[in-house]
């Protein structure tokens, strides 16, 4: 079958990576792809957020099977262009990927549906924002409503912090038209975790748990990113929680949305606070997660392209997924003042010296090659250096000793992923 990626990063090389491991992938093309996806698939050109671009370069190529990594099509409606022309795709209607486009109908429907979240205040205006701020103790957090790639939250630990957030994403429209409308929400206390479901809008597979970092720099601290690095081993979430979620979350998500009309099929993806009162919602993703999905995919033991396959062709209930016990780590090599400006065209060395490391795979995000063939970076998260260990302790040596043998001008790196709370 030849199958197309959508999506230019770290995920989309993981789910590159994951489809060649099959057989039944005859022919990989990624659209647009980047250096390192290119090793291992046929890199096309394309706006990857325009819905009729992508439907027109599947069809060229005949792809039996298309899977859209990022949310903007998504959002767009390239499930729906995909629909109305009968062709296979993995990702939800437009109507579904709401959930993640919009933060007040993600949390408005959660609200229907009685499904655990933050107490929130929707706000259209600034004054309405600072209004609704009075009923908040602080730390309070402020989210945009649309995509603002991940980086669309601040947590405000004091009214000047408060102000200055709503300045840039009201006034100042830091994050555009995204940031038009906000959500003020209480800040939750607890631990973070990250569960997204195969599902085609019945019935669904849980994708083992995973941990991400978004803040810059160690010790969670500096602005969100779109992530930093990333974990998954067993145990993550014990049995009883992960039942709790499945039951009071995924399963309520998925019935409240055929219930309205637009049934998700694809990935859900559940940002959740692991609370003294239970999981609560922190946000919903109509996709797999960046960079939990370079961690997840490695534990991965079952065909990929069996599972999406599943997934459009609607029989998820009798598919077969299967994870190892294994652990997997990736620490996230950004470039020199990301998630704010960076400087591209830095020349990346040592990147054989890391994939020769046991159990260690990079995952290129933010690259291409220059006219000597050399990678050089291209892009805010340059590399996903990820590693499956035994045990947790070896996932996360193999990955420090491999990112550890990568430079760059400037590059930067958290150095507690996955270590000691």
């Amino acid at each position: 079958m030849k199958i197309l990626v959508i999506g230019s990063g770290g995920r989309e090389h993981a789910i590159i990576w994951s489809l060649a491991r099959s057989p039944h992938a005859t022919q990989l093309y990624c659209a647009p792809g980047n250096a390192g996806i290119s090793q291992i698939a046929t890199c096309l050109p394309l706006n990857a957020e325009n819905p009729e671009s992508i439907v027109a370069l599947a069809d060229s190529i005949d792809a039996g099977l298309t899977v859209v990594g990022p949310e903007a099509p998504l959002v767009a409606g390239v499930a729906d262009a995909f629909a109305l022309r009968k062709l296979r795709l993995v990702g939800p209607s437009s109507a579904a990927a709401r959930l993640e486009g919009s933060k007040i109908f993600a949390k408005q429907f959660m609200a229907r549906h009685s499904i655990p979240t933050a107490r929130f205040t929707a706000c259209d205006s600034p004054e309405s924002a600072r209004d609704a701020a009075r009923d908040y103790g602080y730390p309070l957090v402020v989210k945009a409503d649309g995509l603002a790639a991940g980086k669309g939250v601040r947590i405000a630990s004091n009214r000047q912090e408060f102000d200055s957030a709503i300045e840039a994403m009201m006034v100042q429209r830091v994050f555009g038209e995204a940031g038009s409308r906000v959500v003020i929400e209480e800040c939750l206390i607890g631990r973070e975790a990250s569960l997204m479901v195969f599902t085609d809008g019945r019935d669904y597979k849980v994708i083992v748990p995973a941990q991400d970092y978004k803040r810059v720099n160690d010790g969670d601290l500096g602005p969100n990113t779109g992530g930093m690095g990333s974990f998954s081993t067993p145990a993550l979430v014990d049995e009883p929680t992960l039942a709790r979620i499945t039951r009071e979350i995924i399963e309520p998500t998925l019935t409240g949305m055929c219930d309205e009309g637009a049934p998700f099929s694809g990935v859900l993806y559940a940002g959740l606070m692991l609370t003294d009162d239970g999981p609560k919602v922190i946000e919903f993703n109509a996709r797999l997660g960046d960079p939990e999905t370079q961690a997840v995919l490695t534990r991965l033991d079952s065909d990929l392209v069996e599972v999406f396959d599943a997934i459009a062709d609607g029989r998820v209930a009798s598919s077969r997924v299967t994870w190892s016990e294994d652990s997997a780590v990736c620490v996230v090599a950004a470039s020199g003042g990301y998630p704010g400006g960076f400087e591209k065209g830095k020349r990346i060395s040592g990147l054989e010296e890391a994939n020769a490391v046991e159990g260690v795979m990079v995952f290129h995000a933010g690259t291409t090659r220059d006219d000597e063939r050399n990678f050089i970076t291209s892009g805010g998260r340059v590399l996903g250096v990820t590693a499956r260990g035994a045990s947790l302790a070896e996932a996360r040596a193999r990955a420090y000793e491999a990112i550890g043998r990568i430079s760059f001008e400037r590059m930067h790196y958290r150095r507690d992923i996955a270590g000691d709370p």
